[in-house]
């Protein structure tokens, strides 16, 4: 299984999180080109930094031809200078770094601000991140990131989701990061995230709310069960977007696993530290412990029945609660009272996303009433392998029991993408994936049982 370990010793942001994907090995140019086609005004600077004797990748993001402010300098308007002013840090080039050719971007960093950006609301944000021409899996990543942010930003300020406005989150240069860190983070093809405690920091920090205490209310809601601690630096070091970010990819936190390290990157910050380096560090590998089905695990089982909806909001239901979180959704047709057709909703969800999964239903369903409860799921571990078609390439999805595979499956979207592409029959495209896949001479498929 690939996995990747979140370091956050020095804490994360959005700008610190994609600077670590790309020094792991992401293309520089994928990031690029995400921005180039968001078409929002906006531009990457991608540089070797130093943060305390460690060469770091840095990533910066330009609007209307300017350094845009990271968040975090925006919302806290530090005292101290900002460290680009030392031309140093142009010295050190990332291996797969090349963005723009911005080195003078330090002059004017705190010239302008973020004021004149556009206030946008979740809807707004969504409808860019439809529109983004970035693989499926990467726009439901960020749709969730932003998600997150929606709901604690809504729970704080006391307003509903769908009605509040993003102001610094909402910003050009938030959403660059967001989008960006979802693709980015979906071409390193890990398929376990798991997260060091994070180092929060301390203090206050000045935002469009006045002055908070570190870590923001915001940021404290979105790491809610994640271990954090404070290493005494007076500073904020994870901020709003870096927990979203964590909150949506992480699915365990905990010391560093067992794996077979094969890329080390670090993301550098936008200051340097007193005592430690300003980096998140990224480390990716295959781990090494046994491969096996996952233990049973506690899932939340919410059903409504459904008889007066329209069917043409069926879909965007579920999509919609896919987009937040759910495990899986379904629906079963069934008779009710009076002979009326209609359906059951089922919804696969974790336990503590819950609440919000069913205020969710109520909103968007006809539902007077729901039923929850309980259940056991037993999963095949699951992996990806790339396989190369005549067309491209498409992901392979792997189910696996004690090593074994058991179910190989092509990813839906990778062949459609192709099959409109080239203009082939889509059921050729996925034929071709398995064909290529069981090719391949290593492969350890499951035995047929004995015939009788």
């Amino acid at each position: 299984m690939r996995i990747a370990y979140l370091d956050c010793f020095s804490g994360i942001s959005g700008d610190m999180f994609l600077g670590a994907l790309v020094s792991a090995g992401v293309p520089a140019e994928l990031l690029l080109e995400t921005v180039r086609g968001l078409d929002i005004g906006a531009a990457l600077d991608i540089r070797g930094v130093d943060r305390n004797g460690i060469s770091a990748t840095k990533v910066d993001v330009i609007v209307d031809g300017q350094k845009d402010l990271p968040r975090e300098e925006f919302l806290h308007q530090h005292d101290e200078p900002h460290d680009d002013q030392h031309g140093h840090e142009h010295a050190h080039p990332p291996e797969h770094a090349h963005g723009h050719e911005h080195h003078h971007e330090h002059d004017h960093a705190h010239s302008h601000s973020h004021q004149h950006h556009p206030h946008r609301g979740l809807k707004q944000i969504r409808e860019i991140i439809r529109q983004a021409a970035i693989p499926e899996a990467a726009k439901q990543t960020a749709t969730a990131i932003f998600q997150a942010l929606g709901e604690v930003e809504a729970k704080i300020h006391h307003q509903d989701v769908e009605t509040i406005e993003f102001h610094e989150v909402g910003s050009v240069d938030a959403i660059v990061d967001i989008v960006c860190a979802a693709v980015a983070a979906d071409a390193l093809r890990v398929e376990r995230w798991v997260c060091s405690p994070l180092n929060v920091g301390g203090g206050v920090v000045k935002c469009a709310h006045g002055t908070l205490p570190v870590p923001a209310p915001a940021t404290l809601e979105l790491l809610k069960n994640a271990p954090v601690y404070s290493s005494g630096i007076q500073k904020e070091l994870v901020t709003p977007t870096g927990a979203a970010i964590v909150r949506t990819l992480a699915a365990a936190y905990g010391s560093f696993p067992s794996m077979k390290v094969e890329a080390v990157g670090y993301g550098a910050g936008g200051r340097n530290l007193p005592g430690m380096p300003n980096v998140t560090r990224l480390t990716v590998g295959e781990s090494l412990e046994e491969r096996r089905a996952a233990p049973l695990e506690r899932v939340t089982i919410i059903e409504a029945n459904l008889d007066d909806m329209s069917p043409q909001l069926f879909g965007y239901v579920i999509d919609r609660l896919l987009e937040a979180g759910a495990l899986d959704v379904f629906a079963t047709p069934v008779q009710m009272k009076k002979s009326r057709p209609g359906l059951v909703l089922t919804v696969l969800a974790r336990n503590q996303d819950v609440e919000r999964l069913s205020k969710m239903i109520f909103a968007e369903t006809t539902t007077l009433g729901m039923r929850i409860r309980q259940e056991q799921r037993l999963t095949l571990e699951r992996q990806h392998v790339t396989v190369t078609t005549p067309w491209g390439e498409v992901r392979v999805k792997l189910g696996s029991l004690d090593g074994v595979v058991c179910n190989a499956a092509p990813e839906f979207e990778d062949c459609r993408r192709l099959a409109a592409g080239h203009n082939v029959p889509l059921k050729q495209v996925m034929q071709e994936a398995l064909r290529s896949y069981f090719s391949r001479q290593d492969q350890v498929v499951a035995p047929a049982p004995p015939a009788r």
